[in-house]
């Protein structure tokens, strides 16, 4: 018998084996219930979350005879009678799947409703499930306005695709849309730890949690990393076969790098990256798991003790990390997450990925140097302003009020302190100075330009 990969031997058949999308299945289970059925059905979401999947499940629910041949729409299939069994194994004549992708013409698509207006041949529904369907041509999505509007009995349409922007909102008002969700890293941990056990394969919890964290929420990447760990490194999944196979790069060689970041080591970097090439490293996923470990460190460096539980670690990881966040600043830390978090996108389509992943690291090794962190963590909170003081007393965002440079006080001379403020003597040896008294400054209004007097001739 040929092997089978794991992806298609544990596809779900039923709603209650199906991982990560609880909202699409309690509300599809409960409008089978109460026999609700929309005639058309849009499925929305990244690669590997269920969307067809779940199409072929809906599908048997409307076509289950059960085990008597005489059952009715439910939300369980049997999934022993004809139309389950032929629904999943791909030759079910009532249940038609095609790409938009070489179908995308109108053409095709006035061919597919023509077929759509007659009844089943053996089944309850006529179900077509049309995969991508963003590619379609616009001609192709007018000539489907009509039939999803006043659709044929007995028929349902089930659209499937990851770019929901370029779905034309006219298709999109005519059909019942369900958005699918990535899942989460715990939730792949567990699905594939219930493969592994199926499998009777033994594995490392480390090993799961990085091909969870590789998948990125999809459940078949996950599985078919899982199978080619399995093919390349043995029956036994342990954390350093995983690595090595998908060119993951290892806790050592980020404790390295932390290293030579902490002590601004542009030689230590250029060798590390040098290393990661050599390794052959996804840089890609290098940089996204820099990122994650930034975030740990920074949310570790703030919260402490408090923070380790939620971050999901094994507890010899949650170790390393926690004697390595003392070692930075919290402005430190958060300034180089963000970097990277900004140049994550550009090194993967950078043409020259090696030189932008070695350059993000030595920006990182003089970050120190390039933003003044120890001020930043040390900026005292401003001052709140005195009250009366003629800044406190403005309002927020008008302008200051002109200086009247008109109304100054006058510049006194010596001889006039000199008789107001001196002592005895200084007042009796100014009062017979000569020195004349200084003229008072001619008053003028607020932005009004003083002019020299200019001489008159005698006579005027």
């Amino acid at each position: 018998m040929s092997y089978q990969v794991l992806a298609r031997k544990w596809r779900p058949h039923d709603f209650d084996s199906v991982v990560g999308q609880e909202h699409v299945v309690k509300a599809l289970r409960h409008a089978l219930r109460e026999k609700r059925i929309h005639h058309a059905y849009l499925f929305t979401g990244t690669r590997g979350v269920g969307k067809t999947t779940l199409s072929r499940i809906l599908a048997k629910c409307l076509n289950c005879t059960g085990p008597d041949g005489k059952g009715d729409i439910t939300d369980k299939p049997c999934g022993v009678c004809e139309a389950c069994r032929a629904i999943d194994e791909g030759h079910f004549v009532d249940y038609i799947e095609m790409d938009a992708a070489s179908n995308r013409g109108v053409d095709e698509m006035t061919a597919l409703l023509e077929q759509a207006m007659y009844p089943p041949t053996n089944a309850r529904f006529k179900v077509y499930m049309i995969d991508e369907v963003h590619q379609l041509s616009s001609t192709a999505f007018n000539a489907m306005l009509k039939t999803l509007e006043e659709p044929p009995a007995r028929v349902v349409f089930i659209f499937a695709t990851t770019e929901a922007h370029k779905f034309p909102i006219t298709i999109v008002s005519r059909c019942q849309h369900f958005v699918f969700r990535h899942l989460g890293e715990d939730a792949l941990v567990q699905h594939l730890s219930q493969v592994l056990n199926k499998e009777n394969v033994p594995f490392e919890e480390g090993a799961v949690r990085l091909i969870a964290r590789r998948a990125a929420g999809s459940v078949r990447d996950s599985m078919s990393l899982l199978d080619q760990t399995l093919a390349l490194g043995g029956d036994n999944l342990t954390s350093a076969v995983t690595r090595e196979v998908l060119g993951l790069a290892g806790q050592e060689l980020f404790a390295d790098l932390f290293d030579a970041l902490h002590a601004r080591d542009c030689a230590a970097v250029s060798q590390l990256c040098a290393s990661l090439f050599r390794q052959g490293v996804d840089i890609g996923f290098f940089v996204r798991e820099l990122a994650g470990h930034l975030r740990d460190l920074f949310l570790l460096r703030q919260g402490g003790e408090a923070v380790a539980p939620t971050l999901g670690l094994p507890g010899e990881e949650i170790l390393f990390w926690q004697g390595l966040a003392p070692r930075f600043s919290a402005g430190h830390l958060h300034a180089a997450w963000q970097m990277v978090l900004d140049a994550q996108r550009g090194i993967v389509q950078n043409p020259e990925p090696a030189a932008a992943l070695e350059l993000l690291l030595l920006n990182l090794a003089l970050l120190p140097q390039l933003l003044p962190l120890e001020r930043m963590d040390s900026v005292p909170a401003p001052a709140a302003p005195v009250q009366g003081h003629p800044a406190h007393d403005r309002q927020e965002g008008s302008p200051l009020p002109p200086r009247d440079m008109g109304h100054a006080a006058p510049v006194r001379a010596p001889a006039a302190r000199a008789r107001e403020h001196g002592t005895p003597a200084e007042k009796s040896a100014a009062a017979g100075s000569s020195e004349p008294a200084p003229e008072p400054a001619p008053s003028r209004q607020p932005g009004s330009c003083a002019r020299p007097q200019r001489e008159m001739p005698a006579g005027q």
